[in-house]
């Protein structure tokens, strides 16, 4: 079991992701508003709080969604879930697709920190069915 912790949106690609508190999660779409969105296998992406708290206790100066993370979950170790697993928060339904990605040229956290967790630590998802998350939900598998 797993508490959201932000909901992070970024409504322009190569833009910070800002946390917006609440969301709506179109299903195979993903998130309303944001830019990454779209009918593939990356809708949602999804990030460990406690990977996260790790990486800024290292020296991070990172804030909700500068990893490009739409989720942030408190709970789950998300690169331990093989692909395929569905995870359930309220109505809305996600199925993990990727685990893990190659980090872009010119990551500013690489830059300031010479690591990225995102590459390894981050988790892709479809959505399944739609609904709305908020900070504070439950998350659990489905």
């Amino acid at each position: 079991m797993g508490k959201v912790m932000a909901v992070n949106i970024s409504v322009k690609r190569g833009t910070q992701k800002v946390n917006v508190h609440t969301v709506k999660l179109i299903e195979n779409y993903g998130l309303e508003n944001d830019a990454h969105a779209g009918n593939w296998h990356r809708q949602v992406s999804l990030l460990s709080y406690e990977k996260i708290e790790e990486f800024k206790a290292k020296g991070a100066p990172v804030k909700d969604g500068a990893f490009g993370e739409n989720l942030i979950v408190q709970g789950f170790d998300f690169k331990t879930l093989p692909v395929g697993t569905h995870l359930k928060c309220n109505d809305v339904i996600l199925e993990i697709t990727q685990i893990g990605k190659q980090c872009h040229n010119g990551c500013e956290i690489f830059k300031i920190m010479g690591d990225c967790i995102m590459p390894r630590e981050g988790v892709f998802a479809r959505v399944i069915k739609g609904g709305m998350i908020s900070e504070g939900d439950e998350m659990v598998y489905a």
